[in-house]
């Protein structure tokens, strides 16, 4: 029986974490009372005693979690934005390649990607891997999101009674592309320069759609629309990351809705656009494959099982 500890469990992440997990029977959950999970003694024992630990916290507080963690059998795996680019830490997006697969079979340090930054490499580092995208490409990119990823304090302003009404329309955020997330998504892709990106949270619970939109000239000599389809047909094939044929799939009537995968944990990918103007699509939950649902198929891969187990796709 595999001991587990979810370090936040009472956060958006967290408790979808332990949704996942409360009824499985090939673990045991570590369980702290209410009065004892601030406790830092008790926090650092529940780590050590665990097989695997979720760091559902704050950048700076999962940094100090981590190094509570004094038994080396302890797997790590971490939802904040702290160790993403930390090349000691494997990348949580085993979709990716086969060396990120293996990478997060053997390594004890897991991060799990951030929500918009998932997308937007999901969709971009096969295209630079493959050679058909420049490393020094220049980039936009935005993404619609529901207000969850805000965390409580927004889940709060958008759920409360009485609210501004300005809520009720889309709102643009990350006005001084310095958003947490760029830095990871540089990194993990190996572009030269981070993308412009434009994130805009609306009046829905969760889900998301990532877009990266380019030019035919963009792209390597030769490369063309079809030439991403085919990529990314042979690349996402598996049934948590799967390329979308027919843009149907995405929605009705040539709209492709934020909430339309809510409370799913799997990832579709498509390309829209034409031959000149080309769009590349990620739709998922921000909650599911962009936090919970990716932690949860992490844990499954470091205990050797179907890493779909216990994940709603």
């Amino acid at each position: 029986m595999i001991k587990v500890f979810i370090d936040g469990k009472e956060g958006t992440t967290g408790l979808r974490i332990y949704d996942r997990l409360c009824d499985r029977d090939d673990i045991e959950l570590i369980i702290l009372p209410e009065e004892e999970r601030k406790n830092a003694e008790q926090r650092r024992r529940a780590i050590n005693e665990s097989d695997i630990s979720f760091l559902c916290l704050p950048d700076a507080a999962a940094i100090e979690a981590e190094q509570m963690a004094e038994n080396p059998n302890t797997v790590i795996i971490d939802t904040s934005t702290a160790h993403r680019t930390n090349p000691g830490w494997a990348y949580g997006f085993p979709e990716l390649s086969k060396g990120h697969l293996q990478a997060v079979q053997e390594s004890k340090r897991i991060a799990v990607p951030g929500c918009h930054a998932g997308g937007f490499i999901a969709l971009i580092d096969p295209l630079v891997k493959g050679g058909i995208l420049p490393r020094s490409a220049l980039l936009t990119s935005y993404s619609i999101t529901g207000y969850s990823g805000g965390g409580k304090k927004m889940i709060a302003e958008y759920e409360k009674e009485e609210r501004s009404p300005l809520l009720a329309a889309p709102r643009q955020y990350g006005l001084t592309q310095q958003h947490k997330h760029l830095k990871e998504m540089k990194y993990i892709t190996g572009l030269e320069n981070a993308p412009i990106f434009c994130p805009v949270v609306s009046d829905f619970y969760s889900g998301m759609v990532m877009t990266v939109p380019l030019f035919l000239e963009q792209l390597t000599s030769g490369a063309s629309c079809d030439t991403i389809r085919e990529l990314y047909r042979k690349h996402y094939c598996g049934p948590i990351v799967s390329y979308v044929e027919d843009l149907t799939d995405f929605g009705a009537g040539g709209f492709i809705s934020g909430a339309g995968v809510s409370g799913k944990d799997f990832m579709k990918i498509g390309v829209c656009g034409n031959e000149e103007r080309i769009l590349l699509i990620a739709q998922y939950d921000n909650l599911g494959k962009g936090a919970s649902g990716a932690a949860v198929e992490c844990m499954n891969l470091k205990m050797g099982i179907d890493p779909k187990k216990g994940l709603d796709l």
